[in-house]
């Protein structure tokens, strides 16, 4: 995302990137159903629905620069030195996503993660969230014709 780019980047508003995340879960839903009927909704489809969920944002970040959803709707995450974050920011970036498994309290540490983070994000001239800050200064842009 250097040099001579046909797009200009402009960082992403929290309601695109609330849509895209909904994208995201649209998908991630039917994988997790497919997983507990093929495994059954106990302990280990826990377990494993959590670790397909933290990958999926944080592999597909790392290696393509967006999750489907952020594709569909022309976003790209970038690192600190403008291009794709790597793996180790990707998953600091996306840690926030195993507290909603925590049985019992999950739900409720899950919300007040998203309270933070869009609060950050609406407060941030750049739009950076506090899981973009956690993960060394990550940016969601929203690629525009230029």
């Amino acid at each position: 995302m250097t040099g001579s780019s046909a797009a200009a980047l402009v960082p992403a508003e929290f309601p695109v990137r609330l849509l895209a995340r909904g994208l995201d879960v649209l998908v991630l839903a039917a994988v997790d159903v497919g997983l507990g009927r093929l495994m059954g909704y106990g302990f280990d489809w826990l377990l494993v629905g959590s670790a397909v969920v933290y990958f999926y944002f944080s592999l597909l970040d790392a290696l393509a620069g967006a999750t489907l959803g952020k594709l569909v709707l022309g976003l790209r995450v970038l690192g600190p030195d403008g291009g794709r974050p790597t793996l180790r920011q990707s998953l600091r970036r996306e840690a926030f996503t195993l507290v909603g498994s925590i049985p019992f309290i999950g739900p409720i540490l899950a919300l007040a993660a998203w309270v933070v983070i869009a609060r950050t994000i609406r407060e941030s001239p750049s739009r950076r969230g506090k899981h973009d800050e956690l993960a060394g200064g990550t940016r969601v842009v929203q690629l525009q014709a230029g």
